[in-house]
């Protein structure tokens, strides 16, 4: 028998790290440093941890192996929390290189706290940087500047990262993807504002890559191009790869796409992909032409309505729309037009958005002449500006709260028209407004509850026939995933005959407009 001790492992000399929102996500980022580690990758880890593990037992895990250099992926969702991570690491292991980069800490790195606390950031691109970086400390020949802006290089030199997807990774999280980097447009809210054109992968390495992942098992691709749609032949040789796996197996995508660019080759295409694999991020922002003007954003407002309502019509994609609440010169009237006008073009989903002033971006040339006061902690969202007051943005940022809760949500398919009516906006934000009243929350609200508070609103605020409302929920109940019928509707006749009318004793009850009598209605 053997009892030769085996040698150890060599404890890996660096560390790539960062903190995602949730398990689910995976850092693109890391693994194209990753990727392009050279001689070093034998001596590099990627650790992944989320903003919800408590700091102090990040660091224990990143110093566990007693790493020289850590680098660490830093993005606006976990400034804050890699801040304090950065600040343990200086405490207890001072002689740990750290060295930052992403989006967050690429720009006005001398006002933040912790590009001061860090020994190196990289301002930009790091895919080569890094290592570049990494093998002169290793050397003994540190860089002679704190702040490294990288060598611009071509996309044809650097490593693709997608081998450094794990197996776990494939069963568990989100595998994203990328065929160009760059935007051409200049919206002045956006950091890809800041890059001066779109800079395409090689198709056909890239369609290689993508074959790889297909035959390791990966049925979700998650395209982050921020203009998917910008080169249309290249766009259809990429949809036209993925309708090919289907024949073997369905697989789900996600694109980004410019809203006023669908020509006719490409809609071709869409409509050849069956229900359940296709979606579309569709950034709309704001529908009004002067604030476009104003924020450099180019779109033709009429080509976008014809294209959404083209895609809902003819196509079996899932439409997820943006808006922007507090974009510079857009008042709450501005806001309201431009929402009500999405809704009748009726994506699946209207992300509501709040404005966030990302650091590098032109959007702060406005903050002057609109007033415009930002949140000074991460994510930096705007507090006020001169057209709308910090209570009245807070009140729209409940809205939005509220909104992704119960219409993003899909739960609650059958009321979703009736609460919306004729004017969603005003008929929305007075179901927000009541919420906030009579829960004093935006989070944490649990399902039941919900049911139950929609049930009070609708019969008490929108004065609608309780039988009405209750067979309305009891389907959206049904779907939910909770079982059996309304467990409250039974009790709440009494309660509802003192409350509902608050003083209007002759007002009657409406019935449902004859339009929304069908089923169908609410499924649209």
């Amino acid at each position: 028998m053997n009892t030769a001790k085996s040698e150890p492992v060599r404890a890996p000399g660096i560390i790539l790290a960062t903190l995602n929102a949730r398990y689910i996500h995976s850092s693109l980022g890391l693994r194209y440093l990753l990727a392009n580690m050279g001689s070093l990758r034998p001596h590099t880890r990627l650790l992944e941890f989320t903003i919800n593990t408590r700091p102090i037992d990040i660091v224990e895990n990143l110093l566990r192996t007693k790493p020289a250099i850590i680098g660490l992926g830093v993005y606006i969702w976990n400034a804050s929390e890699t801040l304090q991570v950065v600040r343990l690491l200086k405490e207890v292991s001072p002689e740990t290189i750290i060295i930052l980069g992403g989006p967050e800490v690429s720009y006005e790195t001398g006002e933040q706290e912790i590009t001061t606390l860090a020994d190196y950031t990289i301002s930009g691109q790091g895919d080569l940087a890094f290592a570049e970086v990494c093998t002169q400390i290793l050397d003994g020949k540190k860089p002679l500047q704190k702040v490294i802006h990288p060598a611009p290089f071509k996309l044809a030199d650097i490593q693709l990262p997608y081998y450094e997807y794990s197996d776990e990774d494939i069963r568990n999280r989100v595998i994203y993807v990328e065929a160009s980097r760059g935007c051409p447009f200049r919206c002045e809210f956006c950091l890809s504002s800041l890059d001066k054109t779109v800079y395409p992968f090689d198709l056909d390495i890239f369609l290689n890559e993508m074959e790889n992942l297909f035959q390791r098992g990966v049925r979700s691709f998650k395209f982050i191009d921020r203009t998917f749609n910008l080169k249309i032949a290249s766009s259809i040789r990429i949809m036209e790869f993925f309708l090919q796996k289907m024949q073997q197996q369905r697989v789900y995508l996600h694109f980004e796409l410019v809203p006023d660019h669908l020509p006719e080759k490409l809609k071709s295409t869409i409509q050849q992909f069956p229900e359940h694999s296709l979606q579309f991020e569709i950034g709309i922002q704001s529908l009004n032409p002067d604030i476009q003007q104003l924020i450099s954003r180019k779109q033709d407002n009429h080509k976008v309505e014809q294209n959404l309502q083209w895609l809902r019509q003819h196509s079996h994609a899932h439409i997820h729309a943006d808006l922007i609440i507090g974009l510079p010169g857009e008042s709450i009237e501005s806001f309201a037009a431009g929402f009500d006008r999405l809704v009748k073009m009726a994506p699946h989903e209207i992300q509501v958005g709040i404005l966030k002033r990302l650091r590098g971006t032109p959007i702060i040339r406005h903050s002057d002449e609109f007033d415009i006061r930002y949140n000074p902690q991460a994510p930096y969202e705007i507090l006020s500006n001169k057209l709308i007051s910090f209570s009245e943005m807070q009140r729209l940022k409940r809205f939005a709260r509220y909104w992704d809760m119960i219409a993003n949500s899909g739960r609650f398919k059958f009321i979703k028209n009736v609460l919306l009516g004729e004017t969603p906006f005003e008929n929305f934000i007075h179901l927000s407004d009541w919420l906030y009243e009579n829960t004093d929350q935006t989070h944490h609200i649990a399902l039941p509850r919900l049911f139950r508070l929609l049930y009070r609103f609708m019969t008490e605020e929108m004065n609608l026939e309780q039988a009405q409302v209750t067979e309305l929920l009891n389907k959206d109940y049904n779907l939910s995933g909770l079982k059996g019928q309304l467990p409250f509707t039974n009790n709440q006749n009494n309660k509802n005959s003192r409350t509902a009318h608050r003083g209007s004793e002759s007002r009657q009850k409406r019935h449902l407009p004859a339009h929304l009598e069908n089923e169908e209605a609410y499924r649209r």
